[in-house]
């Protein structure tokens, strides 16, 4: 059977259903883990729902599986509107093609191909038993919503998100070293609804020294949250055992090197697919030198400085034609909560690569 393709190949209901899946794999709550957002909604033959669902993270039903149960018979015949190409293996749940097989769904419609080797082909198991099968519809929105998962399946490494605090001169901290507060507290509270956003926060040795950070992820009353990321420290030098970011309150790892590829693929070797890199000046430099970083997110602060730590160290660039120049996706203005507090601007910026990635 020929796999269609072209947008005018999906029905009005189809569009409906597969917005709706889309915003179902969005659900808020859902755990960060090794696997993607999906959703999944079944169809009858007039176009409407029957059941809908979604995954709720590593070890519970697959979308397509929770539709289905909640379906219970009434799954037979319908058509199955998928976020992303049902999984075609064995892991902690069964293959979600074989499932919608089983339960005689007749034809299915996916948004994004799965790019995990071990996991897609269940397009064509699904049209190998008979089921009518299209792809690509809002295939760009299910792609967004999993674009972190998705770069590091198909880059095999962890998507690098860099987050720095600067003022308008470009200095992180004062010349006597002093660096709180260059953000203001909006900031640091959207720093931290990103880092929840992350499954590893990355520092250098460096930082743990002199900064004693404690990497974990809090509330706006400052209360640590439930799940915490991993918390990476890359560096070769031994640490102070007294450092807050060994203590309990979160799994740390040391990385001992200062290769970001070697980093980066031990972290890829535990699973993680989303790194929040807050280290200092050289660790960062170290990054975009590397092409590793894949998302800049700076705040900057209204005020001057004239002297003091960099916001990033010497990256080799000796004239204004080699300047490296990411493009800018948002701006946007957090005011100041405090009485005293000034809006600080966070830019929001993707690099350019030479592979276009």
């Amino acid at each position: 059977m020929t796999e269609r393709v072209s947008s005018t190949a999906f029905t009005a209901a189809e569009r409906r259903a597969m917005r709706r899946a889309v915003a179902l794999a969005a659900t808020v709550g859902v755990p960060l883990g090794p696997n993607p957002r999906v959703g999944c909604v079944l169809l009858d033959d007039d176009g409407a729902v029957v059941a809908e669902g979604h995954h709720r993270g590593a070890g519970s039903p697959h979308a397509e599986a929770d539709a289905l149960a909640r379906a219970g018979g009434e799954a037979r015949g319908t058509t199955a509107v998928v976020t992303l190409e049902p999984c075609n293996h064995t892991g902690r749940t069964g293959p979600c093609a074989e499932a919608l097989v089983a339960a005689g769904v007749r034809r299915v419609v996916y948004a994004q191909p799965d790019p995990n080797p071990v996991a897609r082909g269940g397009g064509e198991t699904l049209r190998a038993a008979g089921v009518d099968v299209a792809h690509g519809l809002l295939a760009d929105e299910a792609r967004e919503l999993n674009r972190v998962w998705t770069f590091a399946v198909e880059r095999h490494r962890p998507f690098v998100t860099w987050k720095f605090a600067t003022t308008l001169d470009g200095r992180s901290a004062a010349a006597d070293g002093t660096s709180r507060w260059v953000s203001s507290t909006a900031a640091r509270r959207d720093t931290h609804r990103l880092r929840a956003l992350c499954d590893t926060m990355l520092v250098g040795t460096n930082t743990v020294a002199v900064d004693d950070p404690e990497l974990t992820v809090r509330d706006d009353e400052g209360q640590p949250l439930a799940h915490q990321p991993l918390r990476a420290v890359m560096g070769e030098r031994d640490l102070d055992p007294a450092r807050r970011v060994l203590d309990d309150r979160a799994e740390t790892v040391r990385l001992r090197t200062r290769d970001p590829h070697e980093a980066l693929a031990a972290l890829w070797s535990r699973g993680r697919q989303h790194v929040f890199l807050e280290g200092g000046p050289t660790l960062a430099a170290a990054f975009v030198t590397a092409g590793l970083v894949d998302r800049i997110v700076a705040y900057v602060a209204p005020m001057f400085l004239g002297a003091g730590l960099a916001s990033v160290a010497d990256l080799g660039i000796t004239t204004i034609a080699q300047a490296l120049r990411p493009t800018v996706t948002d701006v946007t203005v957090l005011a100041g909560v405090e009485d005293d507090e000034e809006p600080n601007v966070r830019l929001t910026l993707a690099p350019h690569r030479p592979d276009g990635g």
